[in-house]
């Protein structure tokens, strides 16, 4: 069934995310409540329904809950206890079950090497022991199994690491140790699914970074079509396999040798879908929209290529430059105060002819 119009929207996450979901929610005729630990976070400002409380507050969630008719997510990292006790009584999208899988890397890559979907070789560590007898070659990734983003809680590990010294830097949090791809770029893939099985999905892109943290996505990637072809079929096959409804962004590593390896998920939009608010006839967010309340998911065509750039820490204020570009488009998320590597908006630029007045 297709949520009426003033129906509301739950939001957990109070990131410039939930922020972008919000706004096209609205223009749909939806009705936003966001879940912060914040009062002043970027999605809270786009509405004047808002519960401040701590993600792990089971009563303030259950309030939530009975304020709005469907609720979904902006970020991973949150404990799944909350989602599953309200899930009972109103539809949560992405499933806490799905949540769970998304934000244990072991259980992730376990669960894509299920589906028969390529990813790097991978063994679970649990001690300097596990990773001394695991480094069977380097170099290798070691990463937490949980909590990491933008690089946090990754160790790269060369030929004269220290398995003691690798573990106690970790704090002895348990990880995954991942064989480290030689790879030609990074790119993405972003699908959306709907209760029905129906899915959608955008073309992959390429994502380059600057200290772990997405510098810039360009759209389409400079790959060939049967890749393509390839990338999207991996990330819906997973959307698939997860009985996904909602968004699912894949990272991918394209290798040297041409095959498309799967790194991680995420089942929300993504950084690296950003661009599609500006060159796509429906953009990541109004598409989540679609696929949560269940409306038509709308088409993932795009009528421009284009790049997005991040704006990190004081590249925000070069904003009065930057909106002045005719084939650019900006994005500010209201941050405060401005910290480096901290997102704090982005510009799409869109690849056309000149614009006449």
């Amino acid at each position: 069934m297709m949520l009426p119009p003033n129906s509301v929207i739950g939001i957990v996450g109070g990131g410039q995310l939930g922020r972008m979901i919000g706004v096209a929610a609205s223009r749909l005729g939806y009705r936003v409540h966001v879940f912060t630990d914040r009062a002043d976070s970027s999605a809270a400002q786009i509405t004047n329904r808002v519960t401040v409380a701590a993600y792990d507050d089971l009563e303030a969630m259950r309030r939530f809950a009975d304020a709005v008719d469907v609720v979904t997510i902006e970020f991973e990292n949150l404990p799944v206890e909350g989602l599953h006790a309200i899930s009972g009584d109103v539809p949560v999208h992405p499933s806490p079950d799905v949540l769970a899988i998304c934000q244990d890397r072991l259980a992730e890559k376990r669960f894509l090497q299920n589906l028969d979907v390529p990813t790097a070789a991978f063994a679970g560590v649990s001690s300097a022991k596990d990773l001394e007898s695991a480094l069977a070659g380097v170099p290798a990734i070691l990463k937490t199994r949980r909590m990491g983003y933008d690089g946090k809680g990754q160790v790269k590990l060369d030929a004269d690491a220290d398995p003691v010294a690798v573990w106690d830097e970790l704090d002895g949090r348990e990880a995954v140790l991942e064989g480290f791809v030689q790879f030609e770029r990074e790119l993405s893939v972003i699908t959306a699914r709907n209760a029905a099985g129906d899915m959608a999905s955008y073309v992959p892109v390429e994502n380059r970074h600057e200290h772990h943290i997405l510098a810039k996505t360009i759209a389409p990637a400079p790959i060939s079509d049967d890749q393509a072809r390839a990338a999207q079929a991996l990330a819906e096959r997973i959307a698939e396999g997860l009985d996904l409804v909602g968004l699912l962004a894949v990272e991918m590593f394209q290798t040297r040798d041409g095959k498309i390896l799967v790194n991680e998920l995420a089942p929300r939009p993504h950084n690296s879908g950003h661009w599609t608010l500006d060159a796509c006839l429906v953009s990541q967010f109004e598409q989540t929209v679609r696929a949560i309340t269940g409306l038509p998911l709308g088409s993932p065509v795009r009528f421009a290529d284009a790049e997005m750039d991040n704006l990190l820490g004081d590249a925000a204020e070069d904003w009065p430059e930057l909106i002045r570009r005719p084939n650019a488009r900006l994005h500010l998320y209201g941050k405060t105060p401005i910290r480096p590597g901290r997102k704090h908006g982005h510009v799409t630029t869109l690849r056309l002819p000149p614009l006449s007045r």
